[in-house]
């Protein structure tokens, strides 16, 4: 472990506290860790050495200028660091403080060496211990085990050729899966060409795929290459494949079958050797049942089905997400912003999620998004009312908050043997203490 930091990033960890023996101790532990250390034994020290460190562990309690105050100060600095507060006596009030003024989290003394190891790496985007490690591109979001399983399928079928169907609502996030297998494919030096079907005009819609001739049509003054010709060696993504008008799907299944098609007025038959991934909003099941799908083209676009869950099934990823969408603005979302968040049933999905957040980075006064900021909608929204999928939703939120209560109590607080205990990653059980207002 240690190699590897000090051939990639060797971060300096800042110790505040005034007790000689615990800055010793952290120090000792941090060093072995691979990392370099610089202490100081009181809030003036903290403001003084915060600008030289990436991470700051601040005492609360210390005599003159206490850590919160210290905090507020080093807040103000042009790049404060990643603050971290010490405490042996766990409040409420101090806590939610502190995180309103930027700390990132909160050890209790005596600290858990183990943790505070985690605890480090999560705040400097080290890696989480405590979770297997998903070699996911920067700025995807996967913190539940829903969507976690879906990038591990994902991740499988990438190498292959398979054709893979993308299904789920509108702004769960599709193109970012069909980014994806196309990146970890044999193919991510090939283009990736992307149609979305929906927005093509029906009778130009062949020519868009398969190009057209000089002379083909009214319009046509010279000859184009269409979307098969031009993700010749990479991937086709073609989006809302549910649109794709009845005259043109024997032709398509004709393509993924035989990768043989004709430009529109040509004569010759070309060949393009293409990988598919479509995507839709739509059941292609009712949709075949109706008679407005080839069921034969269905089963060849279904080779490799992956169903994108709704926000509202994957309620870990909506705080990580807000927080992400958030980054550009330096703004965090006070508790019960973040409970009324994971409340709503966000029909939209995470493209919703993203316009409300950044609607209110812009209305919030402070570096604090706080309910007001929100939509009237979420925020009337009690949280017992919340909406959900089956009526058993708040009888099952309840017993969650109270295993993870129960668990916080079985590991006198350590959060993350209780993460372990109840068999989740300790950023998912931060999550949901913050949603829970724990």
């Amino acid at each position: 472990m240690s190699e590897q930091k000090d051939q990639k990033f060797q971060p300096v960890i800042g110790i505040v506290d005034d007790e000689p023996a615990q800055r010793l101790l952290l120090a000792e532990t941090l060093n072995r860790a691979g990392w370099r250390t610089l202490c100081g034994e009181n809030g003036y020290q903290a403001v003084d050495i915060a600008p030289r460190c990436n991470l700051l562990l601040l005492d609360v309690r210390m005599p003159g200028m206490s850590g919160l105050e210290a905090l507020q100060q080093i807040q103000q600095l042009p790049a404060p660091p990643v603050v971290v507060l010490l405490t042996a006596y766990i409040d409420v009030r101090d806590a939610v403080a502190a995180i309103r003024m930027g700390a990132a989290d909160y050890l209790e003394k005596p600290v858990d060496l183990d943790e505070l190891l985690t605890v480090i790496e999560d705040a400097l985007g080290l890696g989480h211990r405590d979770q297997e490690v998903l070699d996911l591109p920067p700025g995807v979001i996967a913190e539940s085990e829903a969507l976690r399983d879906l990038f591990r399928q994902a991740l499988r079928v990438a190498p292959t050729s398979a054709t893979v169907l993308l299904t789920g609502e509108s702004g769960t996030g599709k193109e970012i899966f069909a980014r994806l297998i196309h990146a970890r494919s044999p193919r991510s030096a090939g283009p990736m060409v992307t149609v979305n079907m929906g927005a093509v005009p029906e009778h130009l819609a062949e020519s868009e795929l398969f190009g057209h001739e000089k002379g083909a049509f009214t319009g046509a003054d010279q000859a184009r290459a269409g979307r098969f010709e031009e993700a010749d060696g990479g991937t086709l993504f073609l989006d809302e494949i549910g649109e794709l008008v009845p005259a043109l799907q024997p032709k398509l299944l004709r393509v993924l079958e035989t990768g043989v098609f004709r430009r529109v007025g040509g004569t010759a038959d070309k060949r393009a050797d293409v990988r598919v991934i479509a995507a839709t909003n739509r059941n292609l099941e009712e949709e075949v049942a109706a008679g407005r799908f080839r069921e034969d083209l269905y089963y060849r676009l279904n080779v490799f089905p992956l169903r994108i869950p709704l926000l509202r099934e994957r309620r870990e990823d909506i705080i990580p997400l807000a927080e992400l969408f958030l980054k550009p603005w330096k703004k965090r979302l006070s508790p019960a912003a973040a409970r009324a968040l994971t409340a709503w049933s966000w029909p939209g999905n995470a493209r919703e999620l993203r316009n409300v957040v950044e609607r209110a980075a812009i209305l919030a006064d402070g570096d604090m998004i706080l309910p007001e900021d929100l939509p009237d909608a979420l925020r009337q929204l009690p949280r017992e009312d919340a909406p959900s999928e089956s009526p058993e939703r708040p009888l099952m939120e309840e017993a969650q908050r109270r295993a993870i209560l129960e668990a916080l109590e079985k590991t006198g607080g350590n959060r993350t043997k209780a993460a372990q205990l109840l068999g989740i990653s300790r950023r998912s059980l931060i999550y949901k203490l913050r949603a829970y207002g724990l």
